[in-house]
């Protein structure tokens, strides 16, 4: 089975070890790129809560991030990301959405700094009442699209970035989100990960190739 890793580089390598190590010919399509705002530290004084919504935030928020409170995580890939650089999520939604950790996070929650990407839907924000803060941007790739059985995306950013460049593989989804965005952009979902982190995204690939062995 070929499979298409979209990850940006520097961030794919472990995703596509685990899948050639099942037996998978992988081509590494990078789609999307991250570029950080600013340099400045992000002070976490005076909040209850500061809240991450990616991995990329995550790994942002760890090298800008000054005085944190506790921290929420969106899902087990950013908690897992926080917990590379020591720092421990107080709060994972058994939902991994921003919609489940609203629903599921602690209240009253307090004082809300609101960590996460340029543009970054405003709805959670406005609902909590709070502070945003935009760690970085994501910037599209437009390269040549190689073809393969699957794609693999872990994250809205990289299913519209496909989809925009005529993508047509179906797709392993890192999550609902993702998956949701995937669907309105007019992909197919194959399978989405049970766990939304990159364990789930090989786990649901191996399920794939093993039905179709």
């Amino acid at each position: 089975m070929r499979v298409i890793v979209t990850r940006p580089r520097g961030q794919a390598r472990p995703l596509v070890e685990a899948l050639r190590a099942l037996g998978a010919e992988v081509v590494e399509c990078p789609l999307i790129e991250i570029e950080p705002l600013s340099d400045g530290p992000v002070d976490g004084s005076g909040y209850d809560w500061v809240i991450v919504t990616s991995p990329n935030g995550a790994d942002e928020l760890a090298r800008r991030g000054r005085n944190l409170p506790r921290l929420a995580a969106v899902g087990p890939g950013t908690a897992e990301a926080l917990r590379t650089h020591g720092l421990e999520p107080a709060f994972v939604p058994r939902e991994s959405t921003q919609d489940g950790l609203l629903r599921e996070l602690p209240r009253p929650a307090g004082r809300v700094l609101f960590a996460a990407a340029e543009g970054a839907r405003r709805g959670p924000v406005d609902e909590l009442g709070a502070d945003f803060v935009a760690l970085y941007r994501t910037r599209a790739l437009t390269p040549e699209l190689p073809g393969g059985d699957l794609v693999v995306l872990a994250s809205g950013s990289a299913a519209r970035a496909y989809a925009d460049a005529g993508g047509a593989a179906p797709a392993v989804s890192i999550g609902p989100e993702t998956s949701r965005v995937a669907r309105e952009a007019g992909l197919e979902v194959a399978a989405e990960a049970a766990s939304h982190d990159l364990d789930g995204l090989v786990a649901a690939v191996a399920d794939l190739m093993d039905s179709t062995s």
